[in-house]
């Protein structure tokens, strides 16, 4: 996890400073994962890590959140050799019309793959639609937990979160490291515990 974390700092896809996210919100953090589909060793590090956390578990597919999610699903199912299916953000009008590509059965269980979790609405857009087609989800394995109400929200709804890292483990590492100061750190965790997400219906 301290090598993940280094290089994803070092690759700049972990900022700080102040940032205005989509919601208007200063944020003293930035998470851009994005950034690693043009670092493969990187990419298959992380794929493995995730490996690491669900390999205990039964499933028969994965499926990665779009758009980010999707290189580290696929890395991880050429690695492991595990079939892969795909939710379209928007299901199209003509061909087939599906909502979720690849071969699957009503009954698979299928292990969702994301970058983060903030307050768990992008895992569970893709949840909708796969539970629709008769699969089983239970389980989500990501990368960084923001530590923002996603994994509690998750739970709620009966699926299990499996994260690499945390922001606090971010935090500590590159404190340690020193490679940021207490008063970012600070900062940080100030923001994280004023900027609890629920979703509605919680």
């Amino acid at each position: 996890m301290r090598d993940l974390i280094i290089q994803l700092h070092d690759i700049e896809a972990i900022k700080f400073g102040n940032f205005r996210l989509k919601s208007g919100i200063e944020s003293p953090i930035y998470i851009d994962l994005r950034l690693i589909v043009s670092y493969p060793a990187l990419l298959k590090s992380i794929a493995e890590a995730l490996w690491h956390k669900i390999s205990h578990l039964e499933f028969e597919v994965v499926c990665g959140v779009p758009l980010t999610a999707i290189p580290m699903a696929t890395a991880l199912s050429l690695n492991h050799n595990i079939p892969m299916i795909m939710r379209r953000k928007e299901v199209k009008d003509y061909g087939t019309k599906k909502a979720i590509e690849g071969v699957y059965r009503s009954g698979d269980r299928c292990v969702i793959v994301e970058d983060l979790i903030t307050s768990g609405i992008s895992i569970l857009e893709t949840v909708e639609p796969l539970t629709q087609e008769g699969l089983v989800v239970e389980d989500v394995v990501l990368l960084i937990d923001r530590l923002q109400g996603g994994r509690d929200n998750l739970k709620d709804r009966k699926i299990n979160v499996h994260a690499v890292m945390s922001i606090a483990d971010i935090l500590s590492t590159l404190l340690a490291e020193n490679r940021i100061d207490t008063g970012v750190a600070d900062r940080v965790n100030e923001y994280i515990q004023e900027n609890q997400k629920t979703i509605p219906g919680s």
